[in-house]
């Protein structure tokens, strides 16, 4: 295991273990929009019979809601802290049949042409995007889809929040940049990305009065017109959801 894996896996177990992101839950609470996109695009490729893989899983992720919506899920992490706690999670819930592994996601023990789906949250920005854009298409088959939730690097204000924050991050991670999207096309021929959160984060600081839900919707809605009408603004999103299909196979 390389030094960066090492780094990885014992932030990560440190976290798991420790619940210390916490802090962090208060700007999630804007993300609705964006998740329920990832969660439309994982239900249009997931279902009775399909192979899934949870790349990346944390603490059981979408492992659960893709197992019963009749997939067939194998998940994955580098912290065995996570393993461990999406296994004894899912079994108090009596799923026995998720495939949870301990595993480095830029070198999978899989076969060529093995899933339908592949998908993460918050996966790709610890990666080496070379390597791991490398194994998503050497895994998937060529009718699958790979579906990804990642955090964005341009957004000057959100930067200066990480800076401030660095034990909340590991050393490593690198949230993504306009040219790791476009790297993504040297793997995949059919690469979308859908963009969210810029003016709904004016919302948090509404998020236990009454006033946040209308709120949300409307700076939602005016994120969505402005990514629309002005291209070149999305970068400065926070969040990003990406769809890979067509993997070029060496």
């Amino acid at each position: 295991m390389s030094s960066i894996h090492t780094k990885e896996k014992e932030f990560h177990d440190r976290i798991f273990a420790e619940d210390t992101r916490q802090e962090l839950d208060k700007y999630y609470q804007v993300t609705e929009r964006s998740r329920d996109h990832y969660r439309a695009a994982l239900h249009a490729s997931s279902g009775m019979g399909k192979r899934v893989l949870e790349y990346g899983c944390g603490t059981a992720g979408f492992s659960v809601e893709l197992r019963q919506r009749g997939s067939r899920v194998s998940s994955i992490d580098i912290s065995p802290v996570a393993i461990v706690q999406s296994r004894e999670w899912t079994h108090s819930k009596d799923i026995r049949d998720i495939d949870f592994c301990t595993m480095n996601a830029e070198s999978l023990a899989f076969a060529n042409s093995s899933f339908d789906l592949i998908c993460g949250t918050g996966i790709l920005h610890h990666l080496n995007l070379e390597q791991s854009y490398s194994e998503v298409a050497r895994v998937l088959r060529p009718s699958g889809a790979g579906v990804f939730l990642e955090p964005l690097g341009h957004n000057p204000v959100i930067n200066l929040y990480r800076r401030m924050t660095p034990d909340m991050r590991s050393e490593d991670e690198h949230p993504l940049l306009m040219p790791d999207l476009e790297l993504a096309k040297k793997y995949f021929n059919k690469v979308d990305c859908e963009f969210f959160h810029f003016h709904s984060l004016a919302a948090v600081p509404l998020r236990k009065s009454a006033l946040f839900s209308p709120a949300l919707r409307t700076f939602d809605a005016m994120d969505k017109m402005l990514f629309a009408a002005i291209p070149p603004l999305r970068r400065w999103a926070w969040i990003t959801v990406i769809r890979l299909a067509e993997p070029k196979k060496s």
